[in-house]
């Protein structure tokens, strides 16, 4: 079965608009979960709340018990590469947790998740995901190209809203990340350690600058409502693999 999250109502919202999810949620904790059909098929919809911790328990409880086989995140993030705009879609063919690490001298150091930071490697970039899953979303963006701004690239996840160009900035030449959110990182580490695969997609819905919480407003239904569409073409696309 393939398990669709999301963090906030907006982007459930757009969800629900092109899947056939029943009218009310089973709820689960801080998790409300749709059940719902793709051409006949069962799937799920989680809707997690904001942040690594809530995306990670919502993922955890799907593997557990809906018996999920793929994971799916569709939601919106904040740019960091200039070279993209508020409604481009990012395939995330690379992913990690930005806000783990070590602080010394005053200064905070990302590192490599799940291990203990002193000694441990530094963040310079964040992880490939696995091959077969890039090679499903670069033909993915192709599939989309006619009406979306769809490309593959790299995505950090961080506890924060970042409001900040000086950072975005920073971020983008240190880590050569392409967008920020606060959840698929978290949902990386599970699947990871559940063996399953994991497609990633975001849409921008601002560009993490200083007025990125009054374009996030603005285009938070419409950002979501991009991927809500790549989602659609996703599983078409995994009900014909063979």
């Amino acid at each position: 079965m393939h398990a669709i999250l999301c963090a906030t109502p907006e982007e459930m919202d757009a969800l629900r608009g092109v899947l056939h999810a029943d009218p009310q949620p089973e709820i689960h904790g801080p998790t409300r979960v749709w059940r719902a059909r793709h051409a006949g098929e069962a799937v799920v919809l989680a809707q997690a709340g904001i942040g690594k911790v809530n995306a990670a328990a919502a993922a955890t409880l799907l593997l557990s018990m809906f018996g999920a086989r793929t994971l799916i995140f569709s939601g919106v993030a904040g740019g960091l590469n200039p070279a993209l705009a508020v409604g481009s879609v990012l395939l995330a063919e690379r992913l990690a947790v930005h806000d783990y690490g070590i602080v010394t001298a005053g200064a905070f150091t990302p590192t490599a998740y799940g291990v203990i930071p002193v000694g441990a490697p530094v963040l310079s970039a964040p992880e490939p995901v696995d091959e077969a899953v890039r090679a499903v979303l670069a033909r993915l963006a192709q599939a989309v190209s006619g009406r979306l701004d769809a490309r593959l690239g790299g995505v950090v996840t961080a506890d924060y809203f970042l409001n900040c160009a000086a950072t975005r900035d920073e971020l983008h030449a240190r880590l050569g990340a392409d967008a920020i959110d606060m959840e698929s990182g978290a949902v990386a580490v599970v699947a990871r350690a559940w063996g399953v695969p994991l497609y990633v997609i975001r849409t921008l819905s601002d560009l993490a600058g200083g007025d990125s919480h009054l374009t996030y407003d603005e285009m938070v239904e419409a950002a979501a409502g991009n991927s809500a569409a790549c989602v659609e073409t996703l599983l078409e696309m995994l009900r014909r693999a063979p």
